[in-house]
């Protein structure tokens, strides 16, 4: 058997669980770079909870024989709390009130720390990405079939913020702001940005950020809509769209392993 490498000092592994696919690899987290490929399984059809668990077992082969036993972070798209997931966005319902942050101890044989999925990205933003070294308040929303949102303080995370459930106009959000609705809608940047007017203006409202920051895979095309907004606050896409995910829950699961807890570097101080 391969003896495992030597690793720098704070490293561990993330794992982000999505509608579409599920996607891992060991982080460094003193620079955020990847130690590993970046692995992809196709998220079962269903999403059910077993079905996910061993796809997620699967993943892994190989990266705990290569890298040796690491704290492992988990990113899930539902809210998260006390371990178990209070809804399920783009998977199956049966998630609602599972323990899953047990289940998925259970199944990996290892420690945990399981995380809402925009909330890691948010996380992996203030450490690696466009909120590092920014103080006040920071929001990250996600553009993808949902809105997904998380919210911070001077580096510290608000958890399971869901602004993408907003009601505006008489409806959630997400439902008229998503990219999922520019797509099946066939509308234009324009027209889509004039409902990002709408959703942004009203969260500068209820909450005067210092920072917005745009993730999802439609922020690679900011140049199309971030400059069609008319704001208040600084918006900027995020640097870490693909990775984030995997990139927060790898620093959390770090961090309650006592590995060094790592808070953002506040502007000044």
């Amino acid at each position: 058997m391969t003896e495992p490498r030597t690793l720098p000092a704070r490293t561990a592994i993330g794992i982000d669980i999505g509608g579409t696919g599920i996607k891992g690899a060991v982080v460094d987290l003193g620079t955020g770079e990847l130690l590993s490929d970046r692995r992809k399984v196709a998220t079962p059809d269903g999403a059910k909870p077993a079905d996910i668990l061993e796809a997620t077992d699967r993943m892994l082969d190989g990266l705990r024989e290569e890298f040796g036993a690491l704290p492992v972070g988990v990113c899930f798209p539902a809210i998260v709390k006390g371990g178990r997931t209070l809804s399920a966005a783009n998977i199956s319902d049966d998630w609602i009130g599972l323990p899953a942050e047990a289940m998925f101890e259970e199944r990996l044989q290892v420690p945990i720390h399981f995380v809402n999925d925009a909330d890691a990205a948010g996380h992996a933003e203030v450490r690696f990405g466009a909120a590092r070294g920014r103080s006040g308040v920071v929001l990250l929303t996600t553009l993808g079939t949902g809105i997904g949102s998380a919210l911070l303080h001077n580096g510290v995370l608000v958890p399971n913020t869901e602004l993408g459930h907003l009601e505006i106009d008489g409806q959630g959000a997400e439902k008229g702001a998503a990219y999922s609705a520019k797509e099946r809608e066939s509308l234009s940047w324009e027209q889509w940005a004039e409902r990002l007017q709408r959703y942004y203006s009203h969260l500068e409202l209820l909450f005067s950020p210092d920072l917005f920051i745009v993730g999802g895979g439609v922020s690679k095309n900011y140049a199309d809509f971030l400059p069609l907004l008319h704001l208040q606050t600084e918006i900027v896409p995020a640097v870490h769209r693909n990775n984030a995910g995997i990139l927060g829950a790898a620093d959390l699961a770090a961090a309650g392993h006592g590995l060094g807890k790592h808070a953002a570097p506040v502007a000044g101080a």
